[in-house]
């Protein structure tokens, strides 16, 4: 009998949800991501010594003082992470601007064109890169430009339909929906402590965005991310992509048993509901009456720049 892994894989394109490119190669995805919290992590392992030393070394001789140097080897890093990644996959890798800049538009493309420019020095395509945005309206502006010039964006920290369906207008390549992290609110809110994967909140909203997708014909991408259990990702078998971690990774390649489809375009196109213009009023209030999206929008934005402030530190006490 075929394993989950080989099932899935026929359905969804199987993204790895890490910044060690050792897992990666374990797994062969055709894409990865990567976030703050991911490369500070990988940062940190004694493998990857040789990649922060080369980060730090290029950095010295792009600026002056520690700060700055700091701030240059962290975007070479990210950068230096991908490229790795890039050697073992056959797709694109997912790399991330700064947190700090979410509601920042000007800031957040200047940031991206610099990454882009830095994936091209080294010989890299611009179609086999994502650059990683938060969905806040600024954001999702930024975005907009960006992909007008050819730079694709992978829209993260989404948690309401309000945010897809705001990122599909702006044409972005793709979209992650955060299952785990909509399930983990609704547990703390409610007090339970599970859900039938069935009726896991995260399982739904990343469904009814799925539908509202097909239904009207959108081209963006739906990339569900941040998985807490297995049941998460079955129930979500057939989303045009899934992120997951190695350790899911893992279980998927050694359990074997029969795995449904849940989602497909010919049958969700007619669940979906009606369009919703979104404009930024609509937006706002949208975002404004759903505490759980608004809540976790802010907790992902701060816990990502929780993460590049201890790269920071991590990177400043190797100069």
């Amino acid at each position: 009998m075929a394993t989950l892994f080989e099932q899935l894989e026929a359905m969804t394109v199987i993204v790895a949800d890490t910044g060690d490119f050792n897992a990666i190669e374990a797994f062969r995805p055709r894409d990865a991501t990567t976030n703050p919290s991911l490369i500070t992590k990988a940062a940190q392992m004694a493998e990857y010594d040789a990649v922060v030393d080369g980060a730090l070394a290029w950095a010295r001789e792009q600026a002056d003082g520690s700060e700055a140097i700091v701030a240059k080897a962290i975007d070479r890093l990210a950068v230096d992470f991908g490229l790795k990644i890039l050697e073992v996959i056959p797709g694109r890798v997912s790399t991330e601007v700064d947190a700090r800049l979410s509601f920042d538009t000007e800031g957040t493309i200047a940031k991206a064109r610099e990454l882009i420019g830095m994936y091209e020095a080294a010989g890299a395509s611009r179609e086999r890169i994502l650059i990683k945005i938060a969905s806040t309206w600024e954001g999702i502006r930024a975005a907009e430009v960006l992909e007008g010039e050819g730079i694709h964006c992978n829209l993260t920290l989404l948690f309401g339909l309000h945010q897809a369906i705001a990122c599909a207008e702006a044409n972005t390549t793709l979209i992650s929906p955060f299952v785990g992290r909509i399930l983990d609110w609704y547990k703390a809110d409610t007090g339970r402590d599970s859900y039938p994967a069935a009726e896991d909140p995260g399982v739904l909203s990343v469904t009814e965005i799925y539908n509202y997708f097909k239904r009207h014909g959108h081209q963006t991408e739906i990339m569900g991310a941040s998985f807490r259990n297995l049941g998460e990702i079955t129930e979500l078998a057939g989303c045009d992509l899934l992120t997951i971690a190695p350790k899911f990774l893992e279980v998927l390649h050694h359990t074997e048993g029969v795995l449904e489809r849940k989602l497909s375009p010919e049958t969700s196109a007619a669940r979906g509901r009606d369009a919703i213009a979104m404009d930024e009023a609509t937006f706002r209030a949208m975002h404004s009456d759903n505490p759980m999206a608004t809540d976790k929008l802010a907790q992902g934005i701060e816990g990502f720049s929780a993460a590049l402030v201890q790269l920071e530190a991590l990177l400043t006490a190797r100069l």
